[in-house]
């Protein structure tokens, strides 16, 4: 069922439509909180309409900013929401960053107001608000202290006060900042438009097409740009938005049977992860049925690729080679319908079974996982963008699905490859500096206008940093980021995530993280899993002792992590994923190694919101380790 937004100029006027047309579906649940929380769609706007007429009563004024520092709730959405119905400008960032950090937001925004989760974000803010001057503060929780305002009490006063429509403004007025978590530098502050974010309402039905009471799994920070425009837009279309976790993301799948999940790539990691620890629980004899059968898949899907001319490595294959390919696919068919039946279908059923479109985006998709998941049956759909482009630039269909790629731009998107250096225009194939122009690039960021004028030039066009190429047919296969890229003593570029990502293949690799600027070869830290080294030990029947925790360096180094036997395994291990992946070269070896038991993670500061590793942190964390590694 389509719903025609073409004639609003703000995001908050989605939600009188929806509530008009879905009065009584399922909005927002969250199985998870205290009391439960299930709102339909008539009840959502009413509440946001008593949040912004609350806000207003409370001397917000229009086009005035307010920060909420709040994670993912259906009460972040009616704050949210409420600000903007208010004709406020929200900026929003997660109650779990840094205290500097949001202090910095709050200062740097203007905001004349604050909301924040709950008491406990407020008192690790409030040494540092005495010379902020604030209107008032709001807990999104049901808690009192002294003079702020709760969630309830906001409603209540609502309730009891008229709300003022806004007037003024257009398509084209801020709709909010969100400041970059970034992994380097202090963050800046993205200026979106109600025109950036309805771009994003209208379009992404490129890959995502649900109807009316499809349930979609919510694990993302709702503040993000990536789970936020996608909250936006699949609420747009009646869908019932449950609120679930890392902890609970096994049990709801097989609750709530969700039919799109949009997630990053760790999320598909781990879940991939979990099913190869089952496979690894069932006997020697079923194990190697098992992985036999995904080998003879893999195997199909490939030639179907090829066959299909949706394979990068064969993207110049006669047709000749794409007939051998069909018929070889043909042999390998009626194997892999066998497999389906007696392995593929459960994995689907413990998944929830009625999947129709797994979204993933905010970070490079391992090879691996791209097979897997198209082994199984699941349509993982890959989108690419950034949170200055609110965030979709490019994305992959269920009609055009060509796994590697990160699709093809969306409607009123245009894409140019230049030179990384004389910014020329390269042809198809060449890889360069990936640019963006379109409907969806940000205002600028917020009182930084030369940092502006770096990322966006006098035509329009966004440089991303990212590197990629274009295929003839306007797929884009990123490759790296340009600020990531390694430079060896040899003046040999290396992009380090494609390695990495190959990398952690290997069973016996967790996380690792490569590095080598201006030195003579590749080292890495590895994070091992020390579950599957423990059972490769038990059943190459050695007796080997490994550590459960440790923080120094000099202690692990005694364990028997460093025993001779198992670094050949990881040497091993390196090798054969890096030589494995498409386009080896000698440079790509990884010479030197070390373990680390500590993982990437946002708790310890190593990892982003979207799970991206924070590279600078890393290396300044375990930079006498790095040096160490390459001393030797």
């Amino acid at each position: 069922m389509t719903i025609d937004y073409s004639g609003i100029t703000r995001l908050s006027q989605i939600w009188p439509i929806v509530a008009q047309k879905f009065p009584d579906l399922v909005a927002l649940h969250n199985p998870h909180s205290k009391p439960e929380v299930k709102l339909t769609y008539s009840e959502l706007w009413q509440k946001i309409q008593y949040f912004a007429a609350g806000l207003q009563a409370l001397g917000l004024e229009k086009e005035e900013k307010i920060s909420i520092f709040a994670d993912n709730s259906p009460r972040w959405l009616i704050a949210d929401q409420g600000t903007m119905t208010a004709g406020a400008v929200n900026v929003v960032r997660s109650a779990t960053a840094d205290v500097e950090e949001l202090i910095y937001i709050l200062k740097d925004s203007d905001s004349v107001a604050l909301i924040v989760e709950d008491v406990k974000t407020f008192k690790k803010l409030q040494p540092h608000l005495s010379d902020i001057s604030l209107r008032f503060i709001i807990l999104l929780s049901d808690e009192t202290s002294g003079d702020l305002l709760n969630y309830p009490q906001v409603l209540e006063l609502g309730s009891r006060s008229s709300l003022t429509p806004y007037e003024g403004g257009n398509i084209e007025s801020l709709a909010t900042l969100i400041y970059t978590s970034g992994t380097t530098g202090q963050p800046k502050g993205v200026m979106l438009s109600h025109k950036n974010l309805l771009h994003q309402v209208a379009n992404l039905k490129v890959f995502i097409q649900p109807e009316p009471g499809d349930c979609i799994l919510s694990i993302l920070p709702s503040w993000h740009s990536y789970e936020r425009s996608a909250e936006y837009y699949l609420l747009s279309r009646g869908c019932k938005q449950v609120y679930t976790n890392i902890r609970s993301l096994k049990n709801d799948l097989k609750d709530y049977q969700p039919q799109v999940i949009v997630g990053v790539p760790r999320i598909w990691e781990s879940l991939y992860e979990g099913i190869q620890k089952q496979f690894q629980q069932y006997p020697a004899n079923k194990q190697k049925l098992i992985y036999t059968l995904l080998g003879i898949s893999e195997n199909y899907i490939l030639n179907q690729r090829i066959a299909n001319n949706l394979s990068i490595e064969h993207l110049n294959a006669s047709s000749k080679e794409r007939l051998v390919a069909s018929v070889k696919s043909a042999f390998l068919r009626p194997i892999h319908l066998l497999a389906d039946q007696i392995i593929y279908k459960s994995i689907r059923s413990n998944l929830g079974g009625k999947i129709r479109s797994v979204i993933s985006g905010g970070g490079a998709l391992a090879k691996h996982l791209d097979i897997f998941y198209e082994i199984v049956g699941i349509p993982l759909l890959v989108g690419y963008g950034l949170t200055e482009t609110s965030p979709v630039v490019t994305a992959r269909s269920v009609e055009h699905n060509f796994r590697g790629t990160a699709g093809r731009p969306i409607t009123y998107t245009e894409i140019k490859i230049v030179h990384p250096e004389t910014r020329q225009t390269l042809p198809l194939g060449a890889t360069g500096i990936v640019l963006v122009r379109g409907p969806q690039v940000m205002q600028g960021y917020y009182k930084k206008p030369e940092a502006t004028a770096k990322v966006i030039d006098s035509e329009g066009w966004f440089d991303t940093g990212d590197l990629g190429w274009l295929t003839e047919e306007n797929d884009l296969i990123l490759t790296g980021r340009a600020k990531d890229t390694i430079v060896l003593s040899n003046g040999e570029n290396i992009e380090p995530i494609p390695l990495e990502n190959a990398c952690i293949r290997s069973p016996y690799i967790e996380q690792i993280m490569i590095v080598g600027q201006d030195q003579k070869s590749l080292s890495a830290l590895i994070v091992p899993n020390l579950e599957t080294l423990k059972n490769w030990a038990k059943q190459e029947k050695l007796n080997l002792d490994f550590p459960q925790e440790s923080r120094e360096h000099s202690q692990l180094q005694k364990s028997d992590l460093y025993n001779k036997i198992v670094l050949e395994k990881f040497r091993s291990e390196l090798n054969q994923q890096i030589k494995n992946r498409p386009g080896y070269r000698p440079d790509d070896q990884i010479k030197a190694f070390e373990f680390i038991l500590e993982p990437f993670s946002q708790e310890n500061g190593m990892m982003t919101q979207t799970l991206k590793v924070k590279r600078p942190v890393v290396m300044e964390r375990y930079h006498d380790i790095i040096i160490e590694m390459f001393n030797k």
